[in-house]
């Protein structure tokens, strides 16, 4: 299949022939994501999730500053800013779940410090967590077969 010329047809109806050399390069770059994907959302040596409240094991202890401070209804006192120190340097589980939000993600040796102090593994980001939603996105709209 990979050295044969392959006849498509695009959303126009139109045929498009390319070689199945491209088909399979495109292949293995979605079964690559897609693999990815999983590895992210718990098929790992952990099997742990690094999106926070998905599945039964995900980091508790984020980089993140709303998420570890008290809630204003359990706290109303006014934090200010040194003040959310005891609170960031808890061993306890972050007040607030910040559902969604991926972190950092294991070191090199698959290892994860949940810890809040660890941020370049615990610290959610856009640069994480932005590219992750075009993934997915992409996967809903074209399942894997």
């Amino acid at each position: 299949i990979r050295d044969r010329l392959l006849i498509t047809w695009n959303s126009s109806n139109k045929p498009k022939v390319s070689t199945g050399e491209w088909l399979y390069i495109h292949y293995m770059k979605l079964v690559l994501n897609w693999l990815q994907a999983d590895y992210l959302l718990g098929s790992n040596p952990l099997s742990m999730s690094y999106m926070v409240g998905y599945g039964r094991k995900f980091p508790r202890r984020i980089h993140h500053r709303g998420s570890s401070l008290p809630s204003i209804d359990t706290h109303p006192k006014h934090v200010k800013c040194l003040e959310g120190s005891i609170f960031f340097k808890s061993k306890y589980p972050n007040f607030n779940l910040l559902t969604g939000a991926i972190v950092g993600g294991p070191d090199i040796n698959d290892q994860y410090n949940d810890t809040r102090i660890n941020w370049s593994q615990s610290e959610p980001t856009t640069y994480i967590n932005a590219p992750f939603v075009g993934v997915l996105s992409y996967f809903k709209a074209y399942p894997y077969p």
